[in-house]
């Protein structure tokens, strides 16, 4: 773990000399110091760091729930939902039908319908934070889309699993999802109208009681979460979203940075040690082929979402950049399909295409503005833009 830390550090340290986002460069350090390439190997078995990548995907999305207040669902609910949904069909739509172009077979497009359609909460959120724009305008609807597509997410899982593996009935998949659906209604119930009672429960002047607190609650209810079918990130959310309305709100936002921030190199650190670089050669034109579409979808969900909320042309590249990302979903659709004896393609189209998303994510992201030029609207932006910078003629007599 502490080599991992002080790897994941230097990339770092030495990436930001160039400008370089620390997703990548944390992916790298795991990439390179894992069993999967030549040289020093500091984990053989990356399931070692498996608990402690979990707690930085928990503690990631726990933060990204802070900052998603209940005046948001109540205000944006309907234009979430419509984004959300928009994004889906065009993504997950896109993922299916290049998955029957490939030929690999029904269970395998399924599964690339996933991995194609569904972004990456842990990798979105990061982004959002390293280039401090959780505070604009557009990032409530991303947070809203990730939202949507955290709870298509628990679904999918639950009825993708018995179609795959072939084990159980019908009925045993409706109650899966109706576990997966039964928990999650109760968890909006307690963000709807138990945040006075829960706001009283964690009431402490004690900032050392409050971080004990809040942390046991997260991981608690991500852990029960997974045993109900649904995943631990929309859980870790919902928590966020509930004690982010309480009283010790903001108390908590400044409490869990620095945790967000050491456990998620970890997470991201581990999930470089799962890609094997040697394997990606067989699948290159499929993975590139995929990328293209996926960046494609995402403009076309940008500009969507840009309709529905009234955004220029700045706002809608910062949409369709900053959810580009694939990672977390897209590594558990591999496992799963590898449980289940699907193609053996599968398991290195998937992580290199996410090795390439989420190493490009964040690049373009922090260069959204490329994009916005091209975008409709963007001359109109610019000029308004040029008018503000014109400075107005200073009156007489004005000494300057």
């Amino acid at each position: 773990m502490g080599g991992a830390f002080v790897a994941a550090a230097i990339l770092a340290r030495l990436g930001g000399r160039i400008g370089l986002p620390t997703i990548p460069l944390f992916i790298l350090a795991g990439i390179l110091l894992g069993p999967n390439t030549p040289g020093f190997v500091l984990l053989e078995d990356p399931h070692d760091l498996e608990m402690l990548s979990a707690l930085g995907l928990v503690l990631l999305l726990f933060y990204l729930g802070l900052e998603f207040h209940m005046d948001d669902l109540k205000t944006g609910g309907k234009k979430m939902v419509i984004a959300g949904c928009t994004y889906l069909v065009l993504n997950v739509g896109a993922g299916l039908a290049f998955g029957f172009a490939l030929g690999w077979g029904t269970s395998e497009a399924l599964v690339l319908a996933g991995v194609l359609g569904i972004s990456s909460s842990a990798i979105v959120t990061k982004i959002l934070v390293d280039l401090g724009r959780i505070g604009n305008p557009e990032t409530k609807p991303i947070l809203g889309i990730i939202v949507v597509e955290d709870i298509f997410l628990a679904l999918y899982l639950a009825a993708l699993q018995p179609v795959i593996s072939g084990s159980e009935s019908a009925g045993e998949t409706a109650w899966q999802i109706a576990k997966a659906f039964g928990f999650l209604l109760l968890l909006a119930v307690a963000a709807r109208w138990g945040t006075k009672i829960i706001g009283r429960l964690f009431a402490t002047k004690d900032d050392e009681l409050l971080v004990i607190s809040f942390l046991g609650a997260a991981v608690l209810v991500s852990g029960i979460a997974e045993q109900f079918g649904v995943a631990d990130a929309i859980a870790a959310f919902m928590v966020g979203l509930i004690l982010g309305n309480t009283s010790s709100g903001e108390r908590i936002r400044e409490l869990v940075h620095p945790l967000r921030d050491a456990f998620a190199a970890i997470f991201f650190f581990g999930f470089g040690l799962s890609i094997a670089p040697g394997d990606l050669p067989t699948v290159i034109w499929p993975v590139l082929i995929a990328v293209l579409i996926t960046v494609v979808m995402n403009v076309g969900a940008g500009l969507v979402t840009a309709r529905i909320y009234g955004f220029g042309a700045l706002p809608t590249a910062n949409v369709s950049t900053t959810l580009v990302a694939r990672g977390e979903f897209a590594l558990i659709l591999a496992t799963m399909a590898a449980a289940a004896g699907l193609d053996d393609r599968l398991s290195p189209f998937i992580a290199g295409y996410v090795l390439i998303l989420a190493v490009l994510a964040p690049l373009v992201a922090g260069r959204s503005h490329w994009l916005a030029k091209v975008l409709p609207g963007s001359k109109d932006e610019l000029s308004d833009g040029a008018e503000a910078a014109v400075p107005e003629p200073e009156p007489a007599g004005s000494g300057r």
